[in-house]
């Protein structure tokens, strides 16, 4: 079965951005299944514009920004 963007349902979306990346918290929730958390990272190149990276590891500042975003993300679960 191929993903098909048009089930799965954005129930929450807030970003914070740094200087040479923007991390997004969601909620999303697909084909009507429980509603799941997202964190993703997107890297700023040269010029600026925004390419999708994985999570992976979050600095201190990064992490102390994310937390709140978390904690009304789980609000709307």
């Amino acid at each position: 079965m191929a993903f098909d963007p048009n089930l799965d349902k954005n129930m929450f979306s807030e970003s914070v951005d740094f200087e040479k990346t923007k991390i997004t918290v969601g909620v999303f929730s697909y084909n009507e299944s429980p509603p799941k958390l997202q964190i993703s990272r997107e890297n700023k190149n040269a010029e600026g514009e925004l390419n999708f990276a994985k999570l992976g590891r979050m600095t201190k500042e990064e992490a102390e920004k994310v937390l709140p975003l978390m904690k009304k993300a789980l609000d709307s679960m």
